[in-house]
């Protein structure tokens, strides 16, 4: 059952992304909008993440649709949790677990507490993960559009074949 989930969701992560490999556009330009897409999506943004993909995709004209859309099949429901909890942890590692701010309700100080640590952990890792991210996105493009733009030259053999029925005629 799970081996299946696994299998799914990598056959649809490798479908949005090779879509976006095969998009018009540069491949930094396809590496940043995914790694803007991984930021976004890392973050806890409740759902708004996707409407700021819109407002990105309508007022910047480089940004590749398709990649920054396939971010969040990247990061979906399932994974963030993890993420949340490494930013968690990295925030308590970094500040510790006293707030930054303290109020007199007891409550409060715990809520502040938490969201303080969580941002700053989350930040960090949103950061890791685009900057990762960008650098592996870029590279794949590259390859992928490199093996495809190969692909549609005439292999070695075929063209010597060609030279060959020229000459003969």
């Amino acid at each position: 059952m799970l081996r299946e989930r696994l299998s799914i969701y990598r056959a649809r992560v490798r479908r949005e992304l090779t879509d976006a490999f095969e998009e018009e556009c540069s491949p930094r330009a396809v590496a940043a909008s995914f790694a803007i897409g991984i930021f976004v999506t890392a973050m806890p943004t409740g759902g708004l993440g996707i409407s700021l993909f819109f407002v990105f995709v309508y007022y910047w004209d480089w940004v590749s649709k398709t990649a920054i859309f396939a971010s969040v099949a990247v990061l979906n429901p399932l994974v963030k949790p993890l993420v949340y909890v490494a930013s968690y942890r990295l925030g308590v590692l970094l500040l510790g677990t006293e707030p930054v701010v303290t109020f007199d309700i007891t409550v409060l100080n715990w809520l502040v507490g938490a969201s303080q640590v969580l941002l700053i952990g989350n930040v960090l890792i949103a950061l890791a993960l685009a900057g990762l991210s960008y650098a592996v996105v870029f590279r794949l493009t590259r390859a992928h559009r490199d093996r495809h733009h190969r692909s549609d030259k005439i292999s070695p053999p075929a063209a010597l074949a060609s030279v060959i029925q020229q000459w003969r005629k």
